[in-house]
């Protein structure tokens, strides 16, 4: 069975990506969670991750980081199940995924994912606005594409884009930007998903019952 091994659901967004598209492609796996910033994983990490981070996947002796490299290696699995069918929107999903990879840097550092938190008011730099903004014009622009084939970004199956925009979601459930009709429809919808909605009772379960903090520096 694969083996994933992820930080604290509150906090990291990076280790959401893969688990909730693995649950998506229907992948069984073990997950082990290491809660961040303690001793427990700064005894552990190097047991699993060749680079002492998470999230990492483990598939007997092969061991893959980074979120979207573990992406594409479950999307394999699945028999390329994670992108899009079609050529053109496969190109489309994996540019608008890399993008989300590598930008928005001011909506991250602002706002730090905070899974069981809601109604945060942490006001937005220009550039965190400017990101919100371009969240907003790429998840409508999928939906206008492709809204009657489905409710995900590309239609009907759950894909890739829709793991790397997942934490997207978390952060505009905690802190409530004005969006447009077509991304607040998607934003609905994907915070209905019976997987996210696992994470997230999973999140409110650190803070709860571990003590874990509600925001990690």
């Amino acid at each position: 069975m694969l083996t994933l091994v992820i930080a604290d659901k509150n906090l990291s967004s990076w280790s959401l990506r893969p688990w909730i598209l693995l649950h998506h492609l229907g992948l069984p796996f073990q997950e082990v969670r290491l809660p961040l910033d303690t001793p427990q994983f700064r005894a552990e990490i190097g047991r699993w991750s060749p680079t002492g981070r998470v999230p990492v996947l483990l598939d007997g002796d092969l061991r893959v980081w980074d979120s979207i490299a573990i992406c594409e290696y479950a999307s394999e699995l699945a028999g390329g199940a994670g992108w899009p069918t079609d050529p053109a929107l496969r190109a489309i999903a994996r540019a608008i995924s890399a993008e989300m990879h590598s930008g928005f840097a001011a909506l991250r550092g602002t706002w730090s994912m905070q899974a069981a938190s809601r109604g945060l008011q942490v006001p937005l730099t220009p550039q965190g606005r400017a990101d919100v903004e371009r969240i907003d014009a790429i998840w409508s622009d999928c939906r206008r594409r492709h809204g009657q084939r489905g409710p995900w970004l590309f239609g009907e199956r759950y894909c890739i884009a829709d793991a790397m925009y997942a934490p997207v979601v978390l952060r505009f459930m905690t802190y409530g930007p004005a969006l447009s009709a077509p991304a607040r429809g998607y934003l609905e919808n994907a915070l209905a998903d019976p997987h996210l909605q696992e994470w997230i009772r999973g999140a409110e379960h650190e803070v709860a019952v571990e003590g874990r903090p509600l925001e990690h520096p």
